[in-house]
């Protein structure tokens, strides 16, 4: 149960489910996640290990605000990891690999196409693919390294993603992610690596560019 539990608020955290600085009740969680407080309490103490979530000296509990500092580390240490896995993945992907990475690319792009797009549903779908890319490397290890920047990651992409319809909408998210599938395809190391590479860093650049990150 608490390894269930841990994979349930890990998906939350890196589905961008839920917003920095959000507050959380463990016996909310439990009754969300259908369990009792006991796993939840255990699986929120290893996510704050992890600098996921914080814990306070009364055990309120509640998503981290990151500084526009650590959101900058954050974002070098994705495009290197993550660029990494696109590119070993561009070699290693099989032919199934591509066709279900297609797929959510697929209904990525449709998604943001909609009158109404929903960010809650992109948010997501944006990390089922960039996952089954990375999944593709077939490195376990580098693969549950991006897990762990995807749990700090992961709500701040709700400033970006579910900041303003439009911006999902104008979003040159699908571009990006086009191109890694093309890269994938023609066995491209590098260019999925700078598929993967610009995306992160064009969503880190619109956050940055809003102004909300706190200072230091």
């Amino acid at each position: 149960m608490g390894e269930t539990a841990y994979g349930q608020i890990a998906g939350l955290l890196t589905s961008g489910r839920v917003a920095p600085g959000e507050r959380l009740s463990l016996r909310d969680l439990a009754e969300r996640l259908g369990t009792s407080t006991m796993p939840i309490r255990a699986a929120v103490g290893r996510l704050a290990e992890y600098g996921a979530l914080e814990v306070s000296p009364n055990r309120a509990v509640r998503v981290p605000v990151m500084s526009a500092l650590q959101f900058s580390e954050l974002t070098d240490l994705r495009q290197e990891m993550e660029g990494l896995a696109a590119e070993r993945a561009a070699m290693a992907a099989t032919p199934a690999d591509i066709s279900a990475i297609a797929r959510i690319e697929g209904s990525f792009a449709a998604a943001v196409r909609r009158k109404n797009p929903d960010g809650g549903r992109a948010v997501a779908l944006n990390r089922d693919l960039h996952f089954a890319i990375y999944a593709a490397a077939r490195m376990p290890l580098l693969q549950s390294i991006i897990e762990r920047l995807w749990l700090l990651a992961g709500p701040v992409l709700n400033l970006d993603m579910r900041a303003d319809p439009r911006r999902l909408a104008n979003s040159p998210a699908p571009r990006f992610h086009a191109a890694a599938l093309a890269a994938l395809r023609a066995h491209d190391g590098a260019a999925a690596r700078a598929a993967i590479a610009g995306d992160i860093a064009e969503a880190a650049a619109f956050i940055q560019a809003r102004g909300i990150l706190k200072e230091e």
